[in-house]
């Protein structure tokens, strides 16, 4: 080789001798046979001279010898497997490699195919040049697993050749004389180097295939850069792909005369458990021969984790004569890597590895201090004063063993910072290998070593917890109970919140199901790690939109910890505080305000006032006021608590963060506009510096803050700001996250609000379309997307369809939350505003007044909701033309929101303007007149002059004013034009 330019072997044709100038174009001189024989001889024999690039040819006395015969065959070439696959793919990096005049060498890991890959390229050159004219004249395959084997392969070539000075005592030199030979031959030669074990020491031994006329083809499972040094090109031979898994398994079995054992839609299910390792589907395909299973029988053998490979794939299905068991195959480099590891930490550490996902798992995994600690112990200890001693073992240490591992195909590495990856039928072979006293502690060490590389938040390295709730899933069938004994390891608890985080809500039931399951059968009903599992079991299904199962569930939980563990225990008060969430989502106000309650008197006396937990509790029964419309109350006690959380707890600590949130929520509830406007720019400010711009919360407190510049008539900004909302979402959650399907569907309802009302049916339905394929069609938040079409429907004048549609949004919610839950209630009050639209007044009135009776019953008479809809009513009794019964009823509303929500709230200020609406319907010009001055007043002063309602109420004065001039006129006719009535409430619903 030596830096000279390569010139590819030219095939089917003759090879000249090459001058070292360019070749000239003139008269050939043509060779006849009995020259070429001549000369080809003479040069065997050494015999050759060459000057100015002119081959003269000095024939050697015979003297007895015999002539070589031709060609030299040296080595036995391995017989093609049946049903061999070509691998075409790697076939032309191979073939675009010679014909650049380069060396190959096949890596890959044990049984992957590489020396039936060789063979098929040595069978194909022979007999390709015999079939051009041109002879092979030398084929030497030597299995180069030691450099002795090397060196007589070549001695024997040597002696083949009848090269001169080859004795038959002294190999080193025949070999010797063989490379030389090699390098200034005229004749073809090939040269396999199969399962190259150490690159180093086959160096030396390197034939130099510069001059063109020869190629070396080598084999090894090891990927060192010398093996891709001096130009050679190194082709990596992976697995079968999926396609060549299939057909090598049905032509096996055809070939083999039973076809029938075939089973095409089990095939893809049996070369994916066998990894497509071509290896183990040889042996698997001959073990479907001989002992006739059908491929769904073998497949249940196959996932028998107490089955061994040696059972599965056994010698006698070694068809081929690959001469070696596949768990030998597997495992054969393992031994050249202890051999050059000094540190003694490769198999400890291949078996925490074989315990992983074959997908793969972090790299970082194995220089944690879990796994550092244990590792210390897992090899074998020193010897001081005859007591064990295990020195401490180094980032470094572990690091090189890895490199050791890659280096030998063990396990495969794209780049330093991709996962390590382990073939799943290695990794089983290492598996057997662990002593089974041994095994509980080395999975649960991995098991350490995974909880403690697990992000805070999971949003800010996805993939990491993608890869990490994979890796514990896998590590938990592989090893259970290791996982459940004595306890249950914190990686299966961390698991499930992790899918909860990333909003994949019904994997979370699926395996919160499992989970409850085994903790059920490992440790009993109650033991307090399955109350857990079924609590997480719990928030799953209220996650699902599952409420009613969420809530018997939880019902089921709270009666077994407070019959387990007692009342006071800090699980039983969690279980109880969870099921008053319950109560709120299935509807149950009173339920949850009265079981909050409960809490909170528990947590004060068994905790104190001050504990975090008792923090919590009172924040959940401000919520609790809040659900049941004691806007006050719930406004006071956020108060307090902010308070507390500042005092006890600091400024920035996350629930002091979460209690500032929740006082601007109350403050919007109060209509405390510019207050909830202010605190919530101050709480995004705070999360952005505290937690980040990137936190989910963060991402929260930006939506609200849309919701308050939308309160303040600040259409644009709210515009603005949930476009970001809904990109950061989509960048950090994913764009099938529950928070992002959130975010789309308030960017429509901020597109209605800014009368871009195609916009919002167009991303509305697509909001409906993503609710419907991710979360199912009745889930909660895919009813709420359905009532929002129906509103875009209304808004773009397809009265029809949005009738229709709300319909169908009744029946939904009646069927899955009851008739009197609070949202189904809502969908029966947006009905009769789609009755009023579509002209049928008094299907409007009718369903109207049984709406408020049910407000009334099941929230009370002063629920903002029912107040709402007292509102409502009043405004179809004034469609219907009974003005007296709308006078009448929009004086008690506007009288119940000023007591109840005070007289400066705007829910206050629309009932004033209602009422003003409804002096003018009455003929009472000069009241109307007089309330609608206020109304303007009130609204420029509270919700400022640019606000959407005060230019409403600016214009509803102009009208006023009007109608007062004409009905002063001696000679006035009715009036023509008379305020605008503020609508029936049917603003969209925010699905958070």
């Amino acid at each position: 080789m030596c830096g000279r330019r390569r010139v590819p072997m030219a095939r089917g044709t003759s090879i000249r001798s090459a001058g070292t100038g360019p070749e000239a174009r003139g008269p050939e001189m043509v060779e006849g046979s009995g020259q070429r024989r001549a000369r080809q001889t003479a040069q065997a024999h050494g015999d050759v001279t060459q000057v100015a690039g002119d081959m003269h040819v000095h024939p050697a006395p015979v003297q007895g010898r015999p002539s070589v015969e031709w060609p030299v065959l040296v080595g036995d070439v391995p017989r093609l497997a049946a049903a061999f696959q070509p691998r075409t793919r790697i076939r032309k990096k191979v073939g675009a490699a010679r014909d650049g005049g380069r060396d190959v060498v096949l890596s890959g890991p044990g049984g992957v195919g590489k020396s039936q890959l060789a063979a098929s390229l040595a069978r194909e050159l022979r007999d390709q040049e015999r079939s051009g004219g041109g002879d092979l004249d030398v084929l030497v395959w030597v299995r180069a697993t030691g450099i002795d084997q090397v060196i007589s392969a070549y001695a024997e070539a040597a002696s083949r050749l009848q090269l001169p000075g080859v004795s038959a005592d002294d190999e080193g030199r025949a070999a010797r004389l063989f490379l030389r030979w090699l390098t200034a031959a005229e004749r073809r030669w090939l040269v396999v180097l199969d399962d190259v074990t150490n690159p180093t020491a086959v160096q030396q031994w390197w034939p130099d295939s510069g001059a063109g006329r020869g190629w070396v083809l080598a084999t090894s499972r090891r990927e060192d850069a010398r093996l891709s040094g001096q130009d050679r090109a190194l082709v990596r031979i992976g697995l079968y792909t999926d396609s060549e898994a299939r057909t090598y398994l049905k032509r096996r079995l055809a070939d083999a005369g039973h076809a029938h054992l075939h089973d095409p839609a089990r095939a893809g299910e049996m070369a994916a458990e066998l990894g497509h390792l071509p290896l183990a589907l040889g042996h698997a395909a001959a073990y479907l021969i001989n002992k006739r299973p059908t491929m769904a029988g073998y497949l249940t053998l196959l996932r028998d984790a107490s089955k061994r490979l040696g059972d599965l794939l056994p010698a006698s299905a070694d068809t081929e004569d690959y001469g070696r068991p596949v768990t030998a195959s597997l495992l054969l480099s393992l031994e050249a890597v202890e051999e050059a590891d000094t540190s003694q930490l490769a198999r400890p550490l291949l078996h925490l590895a074989s315990l992983m996902d074959p997908l793969g798992h972090p790299a970082t995994t194995w220089t944690t201090p879990q796994a550092l600690d244990h590792l210390r112990t897992a090899r074998p200890p020193q010897r001081r004063l005859l007591r064990k001693h295990y020195p401490a073992v180094t980032e470094t240490e572990v690091r090189n063993v890895l490199e050791f591992l890659r280096t030998y195909a063990l396990i495969t590495q794209d780049i330093a910072t991709a996962p390590l990856r382990m073939h799943a039928l290695t990794a089983r072979a290492v598996r057997e290998t662990i002593p089974p006293r041994t095994l509980p502690a080395t999975a649960r060490t991995a098991a350490n070593a995974i909880t403690s590389l697990w992000p805070r938040h999971d949003h800010e390295e996805r993939e990491l917890a993608a890869l990490l709730r994979a890796n514990v899933v896998h590590l938990d069938q592989l090893t259970r109970p290791a996982l459940w004994q004595p306890t249950t390891h914190p990686s299966i608890f961390r698991a499930s919140r992790s899918l909860t985080e990333a909003g994949l809500y019904q994997q979370a039931i699926e395996y919160n199901e499992t989970t409850s399951d085994l903790s059920k059968s490992i440790h009993g009903p109650d033991h307090p790690d399955t109350l857990g599992a079924r609590s997480n079991l719990a928030v799953s299904y209220s996650d699902a939109g599952r409420i009613q199962d969420a809530l018997d569930l939880r019902e089921r939980v709270l009666a077994d910890c407070e019959r387990v563990l007692g009342p006071d225990h800090p699980a039983t008060l969690t279980a109880v505080h969870n099921l008053a969430n319950s109560y709120r989502d299935a509807g149950q106000v009173q339920d949850a305000l009265d079981l909050t309650e409960r809490v909170l008197a528990h947590r004060e006396r068994i905790l104190g006032p001050d504990h975090p937990d008792t923090l919590s509790t009172r924040n959940n029964l401000a919520n609790s006021y809040s659900a049941a419309g004691r806007v006050q109350d719930a406004l006071d006690l956020r108060e307090r608590v902010l308070a507390d959380c500042e005092r006890v707890l600091g400024p920035d600590h996350p629930a002091t963060l979460d209690a500032r949130n929740n006082l601007a929520n109350s403050y919007s509830d109060a209509g405390q506009v510019q207050d909830a406007l202010d605190l919530r720019k101050r709480v995004l400010a705070d999360y952005e510096r505290i937690l980040g711009p990137d936190h989910p919360a963060t991402l929260t407190a930006r939506n609200n803050l849309a919701n308050s510049y939308s309160d303040a008539g600040q259409v644009q900004d709210a515009l603005d700001l949930r476009k970001r909302v809904l990109a950061d979402c989509k960048q950090i959650l994913g764009p099938d996250h529950f928070s992002t399907l959130t975010a789309r569907n308030n960017l429509a309802n901020s597109y209605s609000d800014a009368g871009q009302v195609q916009d919002a049916l167009d991303l509305r339905k697509r909001v409906l379309a993503d609710c419907k394929q991710i979360l199912g069609p009745d889930h909660p938040a895919t009813l709420t997307a359905r009532n929002s079409l129906a509103v875009s429907y209304s808004d773009a004048g397809q009265v029809q369809d949005a009738l229709d549609l709300r319909k169908r949004v009744l029946a939904d919610y009646e069927r899955i939350l009851g008739p009197d839950h609070p949202a189904t209630l809502t969908a029966r009050n947006n009905l009769a505003n789609s009755y009023s639209d579509a002209g049928q007044v008094q299907d409007a009135l009718d369903l109207t007044e049984r709406v408020l009776a049910d407000y009334e019953r099941i929230l009370g008479p002063d629920h903002p909701a029912t107040l709402s809809t007292r509102n409502n009513l009043a405004n179809f009794y004034s469609d219907a033309g009974q003005v007296q019964d709308a006078l009448d009823l929009t004086e008690r509303v506007l009288a119940d929101y000023e007591r109840i929500l005070g007289p400066d709230h705007p829910a206050t200020l629309t009932a004033r303007h209602n009422l003003a609406a409804s002096y003018s319907d009455a003929g009472q010009v000069q009241d109307a007149l007089d309330l609608t001055e206020r109304v303007l007043a009130d609204r420029e002063r509270i919700l400022g002059p640019d606000h959407p309602d005060t230019l409403t109420a600016r214009h509803n004065l102009a009208l006023a004013r009007e109608a007062a001039a004409t009905a002063q006129r001696p000679d006035a006719a009715t009036p023509s034009t008379a305020p605008d009535r503020q609508p029936p409430s049917d603003t969209p619903e925010q699905l958070a």
